[in-house]
C-alpha cells in the first residue's frame, strides 16, 4: 500500500477536533501548500485547519472539513458487491444518512451506475471503484484507492457473495472452491485490508470506533439441503465474524455479522437464468415443484411473518450494529422468525 494511503486516515484524525470529520484528498501536486512537513512531525498538525499540506516523500494533501449534520456524515464506507441487489441498497441507505459510500463490484458499468444513481439521490459524493475479491491486489486497491479519495475508511461491508447449489453427486469441485473463494476467502482479505486503514485512525484518536460488517445468512447457522457449499462458506463466515472480533475489539474495530433470511426479491433468487428459484427447482430441493412459483410459495410459508427479507430490514440492522458501541462477534439473524437462536 502507498505510502500516501497511510498519512492520510492520520491527517484525517489529526485535523479539527479529532473526529474524523473532514476530507482528505490525495494530490501529486505539491504546489500552494500551505505547509511542508516531514511524517514524523504530522502530530504537530493537531488541531490545526490548513488546507493543503504536503508530507515530504508522499506528496500533497487537501482536507476541506465536512458540514453534513446526518448521523453518518463525514463517515467513509465501502460496501462490496453493490452494484445491485442488497448491497446497493446498503450503499444507497448508508449514504442517506450522509456516509461517503464506495460502490465495489466485478460489474464496472453497473458499479458506476449505482454511484452515480446514490449521488443523485442523496446528494453525497460517491465512488464507483472495480473490484474482484477474490484476488488480493484488487481487494488492496480497493481501499487504497477509498483512502486516497477520502482520507480514511470507518465502515466496511463484506457483502459481496455468491450461490452454487447442487448434491453431493452434482457439484464440482471447481463450483465449490468458487463459492468457497468469493464468500470466505474474501472476507478474510477484506477484513485484512480494510482493518489496516482502521487501526492507523485508532492510533491517532483511540476514543472512535470502526466497522467491520459481513453480510452472512440464516444458511450460516442452519444446513441447506443440497447447498452445502454455500451453507459451508457461511458457517466459515460467522467463525471468521467471531475471530477477527477477538483481534480487533483492542483496536476499537467492531466485527459483526447479519444473518438475512431469503432475499426473494432480489436478482440472487429472482434471476430467470441463475436465480436460486430455477437452481432449487432444477436441483429438486422443493419436493413436487414443478414451477418457479412452486419454489417461491415453498419458501415464504417457511416464514412466521410470511414473507422473504427485504433491503430495509437488513439496513435496520446494519443501522443498529453502527449506532451500539458495546456489540461485536455476534451473528444477528434477519429471517422473520424462521431462524430463532438457541
Amino acid at each position: 500500500m502507498k505510502n500516501a494511503a497511510k498519512i492520510a486516515p492520520k491527517l484525517r484524525f489529526l485535523y479539527g477536533n479529532g473526529d474524523g470529520k473532514v476530507t482528505v484528498r490525495y494530490t501529486p501536486d505539491t504546489e500552494d501548500s500551505a505547509i511542508t512537513i516531514a511524517e514524523e512531525d504530522l502530530q504537530t498538525l493537531k488541531g490545526l485547519t490548513f488546507k493543503k499540506v504536503c508530507v515530504k516523500g508522499a506528496g500533497a494533501f487537501v482536507i476541506a472539513p465536512c458540514d453534513g449534520e446526518k448521523p453518518l456524515s463525514g463517515k467513509v464506507a465501502i460496501v462490496t458487491g453493490s452494484a445491485q441487489g442488497f448491497g446497493f441498497g446498503i450503499a444507497d441507505y448508508l449514504a442517506s444518512k450522509g456516509a461517503y459510500v464506495v460502490v465495489a463490484d466485478m460489474n464496472s458499468d453497473g458499479a458506476r451506475n449505482a454511484a452515480e444513481a446514490i449521488c443523485k439521490k442523496n446528494s453525497v459524493e460517491t465512488l464507483a471503484v472495480f473490484c474482484d475479491v477474490t484476488k488480493e491486489e484488487s481487494v488492496e486497491g480497493l481501499v487504497e484507492t477509498t483512502v486516497l479519495r477520502f482520507g480514511g475508511l470507518d465502515i466496511f461491508v463484506n457483502n459481496a457473495g455468491i450461490v452454487r447449489a447442487g448434491s453431493l453427486d452434482e457439484m464440482t469441485l471447481k463450483a465449490f472452491t468458487l463459492v468457497e473463494n468469493v464468500n470466505y476467502n474474501a472476507y478474510f482479505l477484506c477484513a485484512k485490508y480494510a482493518s489496516q486503514i482502521m487501526k492507523i485512525q485508532r492510533e491517532v484518536n483511540p476514543d472512535i470506533m470502526f466497522d467491520i460488517i459481513e453480510i452472512n445468512s440464516k444458511s450460516g447457522l442452519e444446513g441447506s439441503n443440497k447447498n452445502f457449499a454455500y451453507a459451508g462458506s457461511k458457517f466459515g463466515g460467522i467463525g471468521l465474524t467471531q475471530s477477527f472480533a477477538l483481534e480487533l475489539a483492542p483496536y476499537g474495530i467492531k466485527v459483526n455479522a447479519i444473518c438475512p433470511g431469503n432475499f426473494l426479491d432480489g436478482p440472487l433468487w429472482s434471476d430467470p437464468e441463475k436465480g436460486l428459484f430455477v437452481l432449487y427447482l432444477k436441483a429438486g430441493k422443493v419436493p413436487g415443484a414443478k414451477t418457479v412459483d412452486d419454489v417461491r410459495r415453498y419458501y415464504e410459508a417457511k416464514v412466521p411473518l410470511g414473507r422473504g427479507c427485504r433491503t430495509e430490514d437488513v439496513c435496520l440492522a446494519i443501522s443498529y450494529i453502527i449506532d451500539q458501541k458495546y456489540e461485536t462477534g455476534q451473528a444477528i439473524p434477519v429471517t422473520g422468525g424462521q431462524v430463532m437462536l438457541k
